[in-house]
């Protein structure tokens, strides 16, 4: 009987459509879940009369495996991770190679491969995105960790991932370690910063231009045709025309709360630990956070006072706006892409890794929940400029920006008047303002310091490196703290 080119563990609906993805790419797979009547009925069901061989133990799986055995995990993070990688591990020979599919932390993916790697074999961790859809028809996938690991899973990754127009794979090799797993993280950060974008879009459309989902619809669709032309965009017009039993938008009965798994939290602190101003993904999670606090908002609706302006203008006036809307949703995507590829080049002097920014443009290009046709702008600008410092400052993206500006600015200040909340577009708008200012108020903030801690600080007279001390009080003496940065 042939032998499967890899085992995967975990049937869930990832797991089970990876499965036959492979399958359907000529690849043979085996097959294991902790609860095996799951193999049973996958085998006897979805999975009948094809190469898939069913197994009901892990020294199955691995016996039924060609070598190097490529054994993947599709298990849900954390400490299942560690407990398949440990009852894998007896069943492997030298070369043998452990894939973790999930959305796995990038600490524990360094962790796990250093303990894989010390035991004589080889650790791959992938981000794979693209939901249910993807994983069947063709996911972006982001493998990362034993770089010996990539020739022998680079042929089923490739063979199965979406691909471009160009026929070029959404999947390349990204780094050592934990890389891969980091750009699924920053990937996923992003994909919270652009659907909070556009659900700030969405409100001010509807609270404050009043249009009803229909409306909506019909913009979402005009939108999906020019440089917003992205999957999300795509799904967010679907929704809206998308009706409940009795004829009624069912995007009006959905409960305004939100919830997460944690990825788009691992951002922020990543960010935070970076020193990175990742502001849009954190004003993300943070509404996602707001938008749990239900019953508390209910009540303080009703005790606390502000605007609830509406638009007052005619037919013309509203179109010029909605085309506002658009200008402040593509100028605050374009700063959210530019700060995760400023927390992707702080990540990568960190931990050693060698990133491709411009493959991993590529690699998010199809399959992936935020593909669209921007990203092949950020292909051409890292390629044009490998070493470019921020996005911002690419020809493309500087005059993008600088179309889109003054009505991102209208935006802002009528969402700030009309008392909506807007936390993604003002704070996008807020970095791109700092980013482009020459001379911030952080002189004040650091005699502050210096004030009350003696923390010291630079002078604009004296060369970078020199720091001075002042005895504010004349009573606080010469000694100064040390300077560290936290």
């Amino acid at each position: 009987m042939k032998k499967a080119d890899l085992g995967l563990i975990g049937l869930a609906v990832m797991g089970e459509n990876l499965v036959m993805n492979m399958e359907s790419k000529g690849f043979t797979v085996a097959v294991y879940n902790r609860t095996t009547s799951k193999v049973d009925d996958f085998v006897n069901g979805r999975a009948k009369g094809k190469n898939i061989i069913g197994t009901h133990s892990i020294e199955e799986l691995c016996a039924n495996l060609e070598r190097p055995r490529k054994v993947m995990l599709m298990v849900k993070a954390g400490a299942p991770v560690d407990s398949f990688i440990d009852q894998v591990i007896p069943f492997l020979e030298p070369g043998d190679i452990i894939i973790d599919g999930g959305n796995s932390h990038f600490p524990d993916t360094i962790r796990r491969c250093k303990y894989v790697e010390e035991k004589g074999f080889l650790y791959v961790g992938t981000g794979v995105s693209g939901g249910e859809e993807g994983a069947l028809k063709g996911p972006s996938m982001m493998p990362g960790g034993s770089p010996a690991a990539w020739e022998a899973v680079k042929p089923i990754f490739q063979g199965i991932c979406a691909k471009v127009e160009s026929g070029d794979a959404c999947c390349d090799w990204v780094g050592e370690g934990g890389a891969g797993h980091f750009v699924k993280m920053v990937h996923n950060g992003i994909e919270y910063g652009d659907m909070q974008l556009i659900c700030e879009a969405y409100q001010l459309m509807r609270d404050y231009l009043g249009m009803s989902a229909d409306e909506m619809h019909e913009v979402f669709a005009e939108w999906n045709k020019g440089e917003l032309d992205s999957y999300l965009i795509e799904i967010t017009r679907d929704i809206l025309a998308y009706k409940d039993e009795d004829g009624a938008p069912i995007v009006d009965k959905i409960l305004d709360t939100a919830g997460q798994k944690g990825t788009g939290k691992w951002t922020g602190i990543a960010a935070l630990d970076e020193g990175v101003p990742l502001t849009l993904i954190g004003e993300a999670v943070f509404s996602r956070c707001l938008s749990a606090m239900k019953e508390e908002r209910v009540a303080a609706s009703k005790i606390l006072n502000g605007p609830c302006g509406k638009f007052e203008g005619d037919e013309e006036a509203k179109k010029a706006f909605i085309e506002d809307i658009r200008c402040a949703l593509f100028a605050s995507k374009i700063v959210s892409y530019a700060q995760g590829y400023t927390l992707m080049r702080a990540a990568a002097k960190t931990y050693g890794w060698n990133l491709n920014y411009g493959g991993i443009a590529l690699m998010w290009r199809g399959g992936c929940i935020i593909r669209s046709v921007f990203l092949g702008k950020i292909k051409d600008a890292f390629d044009a400029e490998p070493e470019l410092a921020n996005l911002l400052l690419n020809p493309y993206f500087k005059e993008a920006v600088e179309k889109s500006q003054a009505g991102w600015r209208r935006v802002c200040a009528a969402a700030i008047t009309a008392g909506i909340p807007a936390p993604a577009f003002t704070t996008a708008l807020n970095y791109y303002d700092g980013y482009r200012c020459e001379k911030l108020p952080a002189n004040l903030l650091q005699a502050q310091r210096d004030y009350f801690g003696a923390h010291t600080y630079e002078r604009l007279d004296s060369p970078r490196g020199q720091y001075f001390h002042t005895n504010w009080t004349g009573e606080g003496g010469s000694t100064s703290a040390s300077t560290y940065t936290a």
